[in-house]
């Protein structure tokens, strides 16, 4: 089996700020590959008018993302439409990162992963890797003939339950956007009008939802969110506050990995994250060229 690509430059989100800094390091003549999908479409696209970017007054959020987009393109960045759900160090002093179906691997990596607007529930922190997840695919085989919850507040999580239902006895759908799905699988129980409370536990492992109407007991919880903690998606990594802690050159705590946008904190604009994506990107390239890399 041929080994997996190695990019120089893996930038993870494609609002703003990560299309700037993957556009960057290509024009730097970096391999550079970007990852994001309908779960991280920014703020920018809700924004009927945008009157604060420079040279482009009254532009709609919309047509400017699709103007950002249709640059980075003009550079062949491959754009990868799926969630990265794990960064961790790799051999030879490179970073996996790991999909549904497969391992990518870089040089550098570059997080512009926005802000998670919904906030974790009470107890899922202390249960990560116990029984609550982000990714049904990767950690199914371990519930066989089990129950599972599944809390979907992007509409990612649908194929999932369907997934799950192949092999779990039972899968409950929480459904916290607005269009409910309807599943043909009798074991998948969808449950609509509640909100999520509470993951309890028993032994260090789940073993119950509490909803705000109900509590169901179930052996394993897992949340799609259009954002989720960083540091849920990069173990070890220093935060501020609620946000990403990096030095003035974008630098995170981790050798090699840099930050930018949102996730770094205020303020929330447009501007600040175009420009915080150039500066992750130039001294991603620098770090890239110092090491010989």
């Amino acid at each position: 089996m041929a080994e997996p690509e190695v990019y120089d430059v893996a930038v993870i989100g494609c609002g703003p700020a990560g299309l700037s800094a993957a556009l960057n390091a290509a024009v730097r003549r970096k391999k550079v590959v970007l990852f994001g999908g309908e779960f991280c479409v920014s703020k920018i696209n809700r924004s009927p008018q945008v009157d604060n970017f420079l040279g482009r007054p009254g532009v709609t959020g919309e047509a400017l993302h699709r103007e950002f987009v249709a640059h980075v393109r003009e550079f062949d960045i491959p754009m990868i439409n799926k969630r990265v759900i794990n960064v961790f160090p790799d051999e030879d002093g490179l970073f996996g990162l790991a999909i549904k179906d497969r391992i990518h691997r870089a040089r550098t990596v570059i997080l512009t992963v926005g802000m998670a607007v919904t906030r974790t529930l009470e107890g899922e922190e202390g249960l990560i890797g116990r029984g609550v997840g982000y990714c049904a695919t990767c950690d199914g085989p371990l519930f066989q003939g089990k129950t599972v919850a599944i809390i979907d507040y992007t509409r990612e999580g649908i194929e999932e339950a369907v997934y799950m239902a192949g092999f779990c006895a039972r899968v409950y759908y929480v459904c916290m956007h607005t269009e409910p799905p309807r599943f043909e699988q009798e074991n998948i129980e969808l449950l609509k009008g509640v909100k999520p409370v509470r993951i309890l536990g028993a032994d260090g492992t789940v073993s119950a939802l509490a909803l705000d109407q109900q509590t169901v007991e179930v052996d394993g919880v897992f949340i799609f969110r259009e954002a989720f903690p960083p540091q849920d998606l990069v173990p070890g990594l220093e935060l501020e506050g609620n946000h990403i802690k990096v030095s003035r050159g974008m630098e995170t705590n981790i050798p090699g990995m840099f930050a930018a946008g949102d996730c770094t904190g205020k303020p929330y604009q447009l501007g600040k994250s175009v420009g915080e994506g150039q500066v992750a990107a130039l001294n991603a390239v620098a770090y890239l060229d110092s090491a010989g890399k």
